[in-house]
């Protein structure tokens, strides 16, 4: 939300002022597979000012009309909108420009510089400047230094924004000393750590489904929820980043950014305004509420496993060490899963369950709210066991939408309760596909609303609640690594942590119909 708009209305605004949109990194896949096609549409769809230009920098040697011509393969194999309209996309391109050169040299940063002084030297207003660094986090030290030294950036002024990508540090230590790198350049208002979960349509309607329906919000506590279960299953392997993956594992790539924005939003106060100081507020409180875990929490309540061969989309493939760039005694976690407990009024006593994995049986990526059953099983004498609880599950990944499932009585003399449910996605509620994430995020940082976007403080209380777990890790005897197959749900450990409870993992395919009773 700009700072001139209605509190009441959360829609994108289109930005008055002119935009210069610089990229560093911009030959890599970020920005072909997401950037460009993200920026595109929003130009498609009327939301980038009539003054919009990008400047893409990188190592290699492109003149501005070659790297035209690759962004354009970006947009046409990854974009909802292809250039096909020649006149739009030939506008839209005319603005785009090309600075080569590497981070170190500071002379790189003076040429951008240059060109955006030229650029920008007939505007009625000064333009907003947004510095995206689709760059690896071991060069964000010397591209801030840089900004910084080469006077493209001033601190506490709303014309600068940069936008850096995760991972934010590899532990706590490590976000600390980026986060002072960042502000050396630039003050916290003008700082955007993207996680793109965030732009997700179905993300971002968790608040919405809560809040704007009456029926659900009171039940929203530790007084009706029995659990909740969180899980993000890929069924790809590493591919290609089998060196980047390694060194980081699952709780670094997935556990302490997606997954715990997603139980941020389910388990976060009502915030007294929908503006960013007042959501993040809120967010901060639930990492801040999670209670620690010790090292008997770690050894029983903690599990990490790593693929074995297997059988995944009836193909067989290759186990996690022997990935191209994998050490073969590598002991990286490529799942996990754990107990959480938010200690608050709304939540004390409610465990979540949260699983994150790759060659999974399937891609799925959802929450499930599991509601207490009834106090009293009044159709346990005409059933052979009592109704499976009711259900709310919001399906993030493959297929974005939400689901309610219910008991009801199945057509015959006796009183047999099968599980139903009611269920809508974006696709056929609302005709379209919903955008893509970067849109949504883009469009925000352009228009200075932080959102959907990570604070400082948030980016350290997550590192705060994983860094034991990964420190334990250190010693492989306290918690193994256990295997799994390929193509599973997950080592039969992390279905241990959750049936000692009395519960199961919600094992069932993105769009499969409830198991009849």
């Amino acid at each position: 939300m700009t700072k001139n708009q209605d509190p009441n209305d959360s829609s994108p605004l289109k930005p008055s002022r002119p935009v210069s949109v610089v990229i560093f990194g911009a030959s890599g896949d970020l920005t072909q597979r997401k950037l460009l096609p993200a920026l595109y549409a929003l130009r498609c769809e009327g939301f980038l000012p009539d003054h919009f230009r990008l400047i893409g920098n990188a190592r290699r040697d492109y003149t501005d009309e070659a790297f035209r011509d690759l962004m354009r393969e970006g947009v046409e194999q990854h974009g909802r909108h292809a250039p096909s309209e020649e006149d739009s996309w030939t506008d839209f391109a005319s603005n785009m420009y090309y600075v080569g050169g590497t981070l170190e040299e500071a002379e790189t940063f003076d040429k951008i510089k240059q060109k955006l002084e030229e650029l920008e030297a007939n505007d009625v207003e000064e333009s907003i400047r947004l510095y995206y660094l689709a760059i690896p986090p071991s060069a964000f030290p010397i591209a801030l230094n840089n900004i910084s030294e080469q006077g493209l950036s001033v601190p506490e002024s709303d014309r600068f924004r940069v936008i850096v990508e995760k991972p934010f540090g590899v532990d706590q230590e490590t976000a600390r000393v980026l986060n002072t790198q960042v502000h050396s350049a630039f003050s916290e208002d003008q700082v955007f750590r993207i996680d793109h979960y965030l732009g997700k349509e179905t993300v971002q309607n968790i608040l919405v489904f809560r809040l704007a329906n009456g029926i659900f919000e009171p039940l929203w506590n530790r007084r009706y929820v029995d659990h909740v279960q969180i899980t993000v299953g890929e069924s790809i392997g590493v591919g290609r980043r089998g060196g980047y993956f390694d060194q980081a594992g699952i709780v670094r790539d997935i556990v302490q950014n997606h997954m715990l924005q997603l139980l941020c939003l389910v388990g976060m106060e009502v915030p007294i305004r929908f503006r960013a100081e007042h959501v993040r507020n809120e967010k901060v409180k639930v990492l801040m509420s999670l209670s620690p875990l010790s090292e008997v929490d770690i050894k029983t309540s903690v599990v990490r496993g790593q693929y074995a061969e297997g059988v995944v989309d009836d193909e067989r493939v290759t186990a996690y060490r022997y990935e191209e760039d994998v050490n073969p005694e590598t002991t990286t976690e490529t799942f996990a899963a754990f107990r959480a407990y938010i200690d608050n009024w709304r939540w004390a006593g409610v465990p979540f369950y949260l699983r994150a994995g790759k060659r999974m049986k399937t891609r799925t990526t959802e929450i499930t709210i599991v509601f207490k059953h009834p106090p009293l099983a009044l159709f346990k004498a005409t059933h052979e066991r009592i109704p499976a609880p009711n259900q709310l599950i919001i399906q993030i990944q493959p297929e974005e939408g939400i689901k309610l499932r219910v008991g009801s009585k199945r057509p015959g003399t006796k009183f047999s309760i099968d599980p139903v449910q009611m269920a809508f996605t974006y696709e056929q509620s609302f005709e379209n596909a919903p955008p893509g994430a970067y849109e949504r995020l883009l469009l925000d940082a352009i228009n200075g609303d932080s959102t959907l976007f990570a604070r400082e403080d948030e980016v350290d209380y997550a590192w705060r609640f994983v860094q034991p777990i990964l420190d334990a890790w250190q010693t492989t005897d306290l918690c193994p690594v256990h295997p799994y197959w390929a193509g599973s749900w997950g080592p039969d450990a992390a279905d241990r942590i959750i049936e000692r409870d009395g519960r199961a993992w919600r094992n069932e395919m993105p769009g499969e119909e409830p198991t009849l009773t």
